[in-house]
């Protein structure tokens, strides 16, 4: 009986096992194609999401560290116009409203950022701020320097702390014809291209001069601007006379003593490299005391005067841009578009530190597209950019830049010379002429003095 029983017993049980096992099949049938459904869901839910991280990763923002003057003597003339310059290029290529080739938004789709700090205060400051940018701030690169002293104390940082760095505008021929670096680039034309086209202009303009004088700033830029000067007009005309060289301290204001050396000089020409409020200074003091009257004024670096200025700066002088820039750009849609942007937000044209900003960013874009492009159009790396970035040739709103110099890594470009003439109260230039960078820079590999004593041979 106890097997009876427990067959009884056991016969629903088994039974009820069994349709248990039957709703247990049944429901895994309805549920599995449910449950296969929401793994495939997750799968591609996780895809996408992987798919939006690498795509956040290119569009990541490109850190850039721009330094320029922002306050002392040097921020109106000079500073801020190279801050507006990079806020009107970096706003319009975040947005894709560059015109033709810079066509393409931000960075290779990446989004540009500028952090801008402060170029007063000189070397020392510049030197810890250089590491701040770097080390503290970790930006992706820095785009900047006005003075050549702060320039020449900057370069070394850049290997040290092997970060892409880009000089804008100082120009003393020292930076690459002293050293060799991997990270430093620089966009703009060197001194030796100011002097020496200045050299040519005076010489043409007056074929019959016998002095020569010069004052400039006595630091880097001043000393290596004059002593290029001087050494062309040796070669050019060797029987003139140097008259007198006064080199006063960089942003003194005051140049009173120096003018009146100048004036009882009685030099034909007298040169000078001046920039910012020290070159508005020189014609704010020369002018009323007959220095523009008496010899004509070669200003390198007068151009910003021009706008800050107008009428004031004097009949006759004779202007530089340290470029083809402003008054002495070509007509191009880049460059009609530039002037247009910049004036309808500032009020004013823009002066050439404005166009050598705009030019080192756009640089930087040309560089760092062509290495993203090489790069199977992933974000590139910033060895890439810089192999990229070595012998480029790019277009700036102030025409073609080649960076053929110091092993690709500095640029060469025309620059033009024009004398000031007031309008009906407007400053024009006429008289303008052109050089061609080959005729006014050292080839490759040769220092600028050496070539400027050579007659200004031409590379092999």
């Amino acid at each position: 009986m106890p097997g009876i029983a427990a067959m009884s017993i056991g016969e629903p049980n088994s039974r009820a096992r069994c349709q248990n096992s039957d709703r247990r099949s049944k429901s895994m049938n309805t549920k599995l194609p449910r449950q296969l459904g929401f793994w495939s869901a997750t799968i591609l839910v996780l895809a996408s999401a992987f798919g939006a991280v690498s795509a956040a990763a290119q569009e990541n923002p490109v850190k850039i560290g721009a330094v320029t003057f922002l306050s002392g003597a040097a921020a109106g003339p000079f500073g801020v116009p190279a801050r507006n310059g990079a806020e009107i290029i970096v706003e319009a290529m975040n947005a894709g409203q560059l015109p033709a080739p810079y066509t393409a938004k931000g960075l290779g789709g990446a989004p540009a950022q500028l952090a801008f700090t402060d170029e007063a205060g000189g070397t020392t400051k510049q030197v810890n701020e250089y590491r701040n940018l770097v080390q503290r701030d970790n930006v992706d690169m820095v785009i900047g320097y006005i003075s050549s002293g702060d320039c020449l104390a900057v370069a070394p940082l850049a290997d040290e702390l092997k970060k892409l760095t880009v000089f804008f505008d100082c120009g003393t021929p020292r930076i690459f014809e002293d050293a060799s670096y991997k990270y430093l680039f620089r966009t703009g034309a060197t001194a030796t291209m100011d002097s020496v086209a200045a050299a040519l202009y005076v010489t043409e303009l007056k074929p019959n001069l016998k002095k020569y004088a010069g004052i400039n700033q006595n630091y880097s830029w001043g000393q290596d601007s004059w002593n290029d000067f001087e050494a062309a007009m040796k070669v050019l005309k060797p029987g003139v006379e140097a008259a007198t060289s006064q080199m006063p301290k960089l942003l003194a204001g005051q140049y009173g003593a120096e003018i009146s050396t100048l004036l009882t000089s009685h030099a034909d020409v007298v040169h000078t490299s001046f920039w910012g409020g020290d070159a508005e200074a020189l014609i704010l003091q020369g002018a009323p005391r007959g220095l523009f009257q008496k010899s004509t004024v070669v200003m390198t670096a007068g151009e910003p005067t021009l706008v800050r200025l107008g009428s004031q700066v004097p009949d006759g002088t004779v202007i530089g841009a340290r470029g083809p820039f402003d008054v002495f750009a070509p007509d191009t849609e880049l460059n009609r578009w530039f002037r247009k942007a910049y004036e309808d937000r500032y009020g004013v044209v823009p002066s050439y530190p404005a166009y050598k900003m705009a030019q080192a960013i756009l640089g930087v874009k040309s560089a760092w597209e062509k290495a993203q492009a090489a790069n199977d159009g992933k974000r590139p790396s910033e060895d890439q950019v810089i192999a990229a970035f070595e012998h480029l040739s790019f277009e700036g709103p102030g025409g073609k830049v080649e960076m053929a110099l110091g092993k690709g890594h500095q640029a060469m470009q025309g620059t033009a010379y024009g004398i000031a003439k007031n309008a009906g109260g407007k400053i024009t230039m006429v008289n303008v002429k052109t050089y061609p960078a080959t005729k006014v820079t050292p080839p490759d590999g040769v220092k600028s003095d050496e070539w400027i004593k050579s007659g200004f041979k031409a590379g092999k």
